[in-house]
């Protein structure tokens, strides 16, 4: 069993998937609308098999103001970012910087030895964590 794909509601589809696919290499794939619950969608498809599914519900709105860092995300139950592996993290960070992602932590030592990590929000706020570990999450 693996992850097949993160599910992400946005405010504006278009953008998010032009920023995305400019600040990430992202394509775009499999766009698709359900008229009846006034819902449109597309799949974001990155490298090593991550996918992203943007969703954008008419009359969505967010519930609370978007998280400032990692522990403000943890006040709310749910999911609290999306976590991308990256060879270098801080490439990576000035890449998305440069794109247009809020900085909201810059590279650190992660608490895995060797591992650093950074986090950026990307333009709705939402959470993104670099993260420059070698190899899959292990026991």
């Amino acid at each position: 069993m693996h992850v097949d794909h993160v599910g992400l509601s946005v405010g504006d589809l278009d953008a998010q998937a032009a920023w995305y696919g400019r600040a990430l290499g992202f394509e775009t794939a499999h766009p698709f609308e359900i008229d009846a619950v006034g819902l449109r969608g597309v799949f974001l498809l990155g490298p090593d098999g991550v996918a992203i599914e943007l969703l954008e519900k008419q009359g969505s709105a967010r519930v609370a103001p978007p998280p400032a860092d990692p522990p403000s995300a943890l006040l709310a139950r749910g999911y609290g970012h999306i976590c991308l592996r990256v060879d270098d993290t801080l490439a990576a960070y000035e890449r998305l910087i440069a794109a247009g992602a809020g900085s909201v932590a810059a590279p650190f030592p992660a608490p895995e030895p060797g591992v650093h990590a950074a986090f950026v929000a990307d333009p709705e706020g939402n959470l993104i964590e670099l993260l420059d570990r070698a190899h899959e999450v292990r026991a």
